[in-house]
């Protein structure tokens, strides 16, 4: 049976509006901490928050529903994603909460899991959360919070580790950092400073509703400007909880998770650090970088759309790196998840090694033309089992001939299709994209 309230990256919405709502937050505490007492006594778990206005009150209804059944809470405060992940597995902590919407306007938020392993929860975990969560509404709840007290060691600890793996100097480096108003405000410009970078810092004042606003891994104008105005080596983006990072290079060339796949790829087979030299990738990457490994001859396995899903196949081949285009990136030898202050601590350790040019270690590197769309739809069908949008996407593929992508998908976390196309001509990219994401809007567009 399908998942109906987790979707490719925990729950997620509008907060205070179902499933985001109080009964059904506390409902999802109630479960977590049922599954926990039935698989572990004295069980505690670990929670952290991005920087949104709605972030305290979830955290503290989710602790509310783990003390009805007597697990208790400890609270990191904010803390990026990776940051609860990384806690989690290296602490007694029986699962752990993060309460993010990621990249999502402040408006929105969610809940990500983790298992003791660090590892987010698989698909039939979360389903079994679901069928109690439903089970705990019908019975009807009365919604009420815990109080929680952050511990500010906890996310010194994270720190610690961070600064454990730099293997680089970074005295003389100018850094320039879009924090997105998010998760790394605090700990990304300090991560830098104490290994000896200049940092100039962007959008680093959170005030419970700028998050992502005009700025962060998803809006890298501002931070190119940065980069450029102030000379910087190297610019990077973090988004609201910093699970990703996007960049900048001297030059004002963005850097995306394809090209970080790419560059670390080299470096880590140069290194006998890219075990089967493989890279798992998502649909959604390039084929440009399919193509520019393969030079290399290294083998890119794609997957699914989902940081989630690019992490199991590593696991089960055994592969060191994997990640997506949009910046979540997984180093397999220290993390069980993206981490963007980790990515961005073994890009530049990478560039410094290489003379310190990210635009130099990118020489080559030709990106295909790409558009994704996205369309706001009323209602998530099986887009194939629409005749006339399958006649479309075939004519498509018929004209490329082979000789390009077609990617069409749901989103994990809102009410939008995407249309991918991806080819060797400009144009047609534009017009094939254009055409199908037409057909889909007139079928089931909101």
């Amino acid at each position: 049976m399908a998942k109906q309230l987790f979707g490719t990256d925990g729950i997620r919405g509008v907060a205070g509006e179902y499933p985001l709502d109080r009964e059904t937050v506390f409902a999802f505490g109630m479960a977590l901490g049922r599954e926990m007492n039935s698989a572990l006594p004295d069980a505690t778990v670990l929670i952290g928050a991005d920087t949104r206005e709605s972030s305290t009150w979830i955290a503290e209804t989710v602790a509310g529903g783990l003390a009805v059944m007597r697990v208790k809470s400890r609270f990191a405060g904010v803390i990026t994603t990776p940051g609860v992940a990384y806690l989690t597995r290296t602490a007694p902590f029986a699962a752990g909460v993060m309460i993010s919407a990621s990249h999502n306007p402040y408006q929105d938020n969610g809940i990500k899991v983790f298992g003791q392993s660090g590892f987010k929860l698989p698909d039939a975990r979360e389903h079994a959360i679901e069928q109690e969560i439903f089970r705990i509404r019908e019975q009807g709840v009365t919604p009420q919070g815990a109080a929680l007290r952050m511990e500010e060691d906890l996310s010194e600890r994270y720190l610690e580790f961070l600064l454990s793996i730099a293997t680089v100097s970074f005295d003389g480096v100018k850094l320039a950092i879009d924090c997105g108003n998010g998760a790394a405000f605090r700990f990304a410009p300090e991560l830098f400073c104490r290994l000896g970078a200049s940092v100039t810092a962007m959008s680093n004042t959170p005030d419970g509703r700028n998050i992502n606003l005009n700025c962060g891994a998803l809006h890298l104008g501002g931070l190119r400007e940065l980069v450029l105005s102030v000379h910087a080596d190297f610019g990077v983006a973090f988004d609201g909880d910093a699970d990703r990072a996007l960049f900048v290079a001297r030059s004002g060339r963005i850097v995306d998770g394809d090209a970080v796949l790419l560059t670390a790829a080299r470096a880590m087979k140069s290194a006998g650090r890219l075990p089967g030299d493989m890279v798992v990738a998502t649909v959604m990457s390039n084929l440009g970088l399919e193509k520019a490994l393969q030079s290399d001859g290294i083998q890119m396995v794609r997957t699914p759309v989902g940081d989630k899903y690019v992490l199991e196949e590593m696991v089960r081949l055994g592969a060191a790196l994997g990640g997506e285009q949009s910046g979540h990136v997984i180093f397999r030898e220290f993390a069980t998840t993206g981490d963007g202050l980790l990515t961005a601590l073994q890009v530049f350790e990478i560039a410094q090694r290489a003379g310190g040019d990210l635009d130099e270690l990118l020489e080559g590197f030709q990106v295909y033309p790409q558009k994704l769309v996205n369309i706001r739809v009323r209602e998530k069908k099986g887009l194939l089992e629409i005749p006339s949008v399958a006649r479309e996407i075939r004519r498509v593929e018929d004209a490329f001939a082979g000789n390009g992508r077609v990617l069409v998908r749901f989103s994990g976390t809102e009410p939008l299709a995407r249309v991918m196309v991806e080819g060797f001509d400009a144009g047609q990219v534009e017009s094939y994209s254009d055409s199908i994401a037409e057909v889909i809007r007139r079928e089931i567009g909101a």
